[in-house]
């Protein structure tokens, strides 16, 4: 059994205890589920920058990445710095997240915020919109191709955004529907972890112009956010290219002023 295996498993437990704990219907009664969505598509569409800041504390190949870290201070430094959207790590288990940490991201930040985490059951895109999420994140390797219609359909019923992650073409070719609104190129095989940026270059052209392209992970320099720009990517996941670091707001602050710098 694999990582994501063994992720999916926990989570699937995990799901079904929060079911009787908080059904349905509870989650539709809460505040942020009335709230207005803001696009993190639309944004990425609209800036030359699409830094799309993450907030973890730590990862299973990485498991003391920042583990005091302050959310809204994280967060709120995210913003100021001038990212286009937020990613949150609501799971536990392996990223050290949870709901109050989204919760908390909502209050302190106005860009859109995505839930990182792994959904493999509908109620799970319910909760995403009661706890403030204004996108979420669809991985093709858990999924079939069923469950990303009816889960990406679902959010944009809600009104929230769909990013979905690839790794490979078999992916991204299930995937194709027009309930997705971004397409991710994780260069991180989870399977092993190793990361290679040159997984997003050689989806690129695969990927239907309609969608926004987004690269995840293993970005840790603006020349790599250069080069992927020429292959048409809008959105740049980073994470633990600022978690490491004392100041993550003022590293993401700086990292976005070298990147506009570059013409």
């Amino acid at each position: 059994m694999n990582i994501l295996e063994k992720i999916a498993l926990d989570k699937r437990a995990e799901v079904e205890e929060k079911k009787d704990l908080i059904p349905m219907k509870s989650l539709e009664l809460m505040p942020g589920f009335s709230r207005k969505c803001v696009s993190l598509s639309q944004q990425l569409r609209d800036s030359n920058t699409g830094i799309i800041a993450e907030f973890k504390r730590r990862s299973p190949s990485v498991p003391d990445l920042n583990l005091n870290a302050d959310v809204k201070q994280v967060t709120g430094g995210y913003e100021k710095a001038g990212a286009s959207g937020i990613s949150v790590l609501t799971d536990e288990i392996y990223f050290g997240g949870s709901m109050d940490d989204l919760f908390a991201a909502r209050e302190e930040v106005k860009i859109p915020i995505l839930r990182k985490d792994f959904m493999i059951d509908e109620y799970q895109i319910l909760e995403s919109k009661a706890i403030g999420a204004d996108v979420i994140l669809l991985i093709a390797a858990l999924l079939n191709k069923k469950e990303i219609k009816a889960f990406s359909e679902l959010a944009k019923s809600l009104g929230m955004d769909v990013l979905l992650e690839v790794h490979n073409e078999e992916e991204l070719q299930k995937s194709i529907m027009s309930s997705i609104d971004m397409i991710g190129v994780n260069n991180r095989n989870l399977k092993n972890f190793d990361v290679d940026t040159n997984i997003s270059k050689e989806l690129s052209e695969k990927i239907p112009s309609e969608f926004v392209k987004v690269s995840e992970s293993g970005i840790s320099s603006t020349a790599a956010i250069k080069d992927l720009q020429k292959y048409n990517f809008k959105g740049f996941l980073i994470g633990g290219n600022f978690m490491k670091t004392e100041d993550p707001g003022k590293s993401a602050e700086e990292f976005i002023r070298e990147l506009k710098s570059k013409k």
